[in-house]
């Protein structure tokens, strides 16, 4: 297990939790001469798994190939034709899916803007590119053809946007709202599954933020609620609509935990599972298989994946402290599943890597490979 071991380690960990992290390892391996271009013949992939370069001279998303083992092979980079912060931005959700995977949604944190692309059986077609309603924006999630971005720059804020039949993205008047404070330290915003509440995890408040959704796209808010543990980072909402919510407990040793809770549709919000442990450090983003019955968290801090069993009613068990291994020093941040939960992918940070593990029946992971010589700063994760 990689562990904590000085005070200046812990500092930088929080670092990257509390604040816009400034990582700035070298990479591993040549990530361009890697990449195919755009117009390269190629054969039609299984699938595909997308990140940005988030590079502060221009921002890209970069496309890997999956096939139908889980293996990852490198197939074009497409400018954002926006502008990225080359460092992390401590957020999850910084690159999405559309339902249906008809678009791909990124944000480009340097520029402030959100771009789109149409997802082609090979390759994306870039679309549009807008202001993000704010400054400095770091995640985003969709609901039919509603949109919402998370600023976080700034006082802070979330955006509407409409998601039109060409892809391209018309901003929802009186969507914007504030976060409950100007100095919140936001992490992710997420639609609840019926689309009628928005979430957003504040790191540097320990609150999580709720809004409720008009019949017009528009956000009302926020109700601010205390988080069951610190550091409330990444979250997903399983089948039953219940919000696990990943808490990394400020970068402490080996205290990282995973919350749940109901969700009304008046944005209240109330405890069934409260901090049931990982045993690992720094869990920050968390992710559910499609069948609602495993949630995993990446723990930045120790290099691994843990896996934890969902109930009926949202209760968590730790199946797993240690469910994947992504390595020593590899600071795993963003996590993605393919779109049947087949694979299970994450982004190391300090390894400039990708590393893909097979989901087996009873959530365990196997090792399959992935991708390394990725850019330093790359952030974001998504998967079909």
């Amino acid at each position: 297990m990689h562990r904590i071991r000085s005070s200046r380690a812990l500092q930088a960990l929080l670092a990257s939790l509390l604040v816009v992290p400034a990582l700035a390892f070298s990479g591993a391996g040549t990530y361009a001469q890697g990449l195919k271009t755009a117009s390269t013949p190629q054969n039609v992939p299984q699938g595909a798994v997308y990140t940005l370069t988030n590079s502060a001279a221009g921002n890209a998303v970069a496309v890997f190939d999956r096939d139908n083992g889980g293996h990852l092979t490198p197939a074009g980079s497409y400018s954002t034709h926006g502008l990225g912060t080359g460092a992390g931005l401590g957020s999850q959700g910084a690159v999405i899916l559309s339902k249906g995977d008809k678009w791909l949604l990124a944000v480009n944190a340097g520029s402030n803007e959100i771009s789109t692309f149409s997802v082609d059986p090979v390759g994306l077609t870039f679309v549009d590119k807008v202001a993000s309603g704010g400054m400095h924006p770091i995640s985003l999630t969709a609901y039919k053809d509603l949109l919402y971005v998370l600023n976080d720059g700034g006082a802070g804020n979330i955006t509407g946007f409409r998601i039109n039949g060409d892809g391209t993205l018309t901003a929802i008047p009186g969507s914007t709202r504030p976060l409950s404070s100007a100095a919140s330290g936001p992490a992710e915003v997420q639609f609840s599954p019926d689309g009628r509440v928005l979430v957003v995890t504040e790191k540097g408040t320990n609150m999580i933020d709720t809004y409720t959704v008009d019949r017009k796209g528009v956000a009302n808010g926020p109700a601010a609620h205390a988080s069951n543990g610190m550091t409330p980072f990444g979250f997903a909402f399983d089948n039953g609509g219940h919000l696990l919510v990943s808490e990394a407990f400020g970068g402490a040793p080996n205290a990282s935990a995973t919350s749940s809770y109901d969700v009304d549709r008046d944005g209240s919000v109330s405890l069934i599972s409260g901090s049931v442990g990982t045993q690992q450090t720094a869990a920050c983003w968390l992710v559910i298989t499609k069948n609602g019955r495993y949630a995993y968290t990446t723990n930045a801090g120790s290099g691994s994946i843990s896996s934890y069993a969902i109930a009926a009613d949202g209760s968590l068990t730790l199946l797993e402290s240690r469910a994947g291994d992504v390595g020593a020093g590899s600071s795993p941040i963003d996590a993605a599943f393919n779109n049947n939960s087949h694979f299970l992918y994450a982004l190391g940070a300090a390894s400039h890597t990708i590393s893909g593990f097979a989901v087996a029946s009873d959530g365990s992971l196997t090792l399959v490979g992935g991708a390394n010589g990725l850019p330093v700063g790359d952030i974001g994760l998504a998967a079909r």
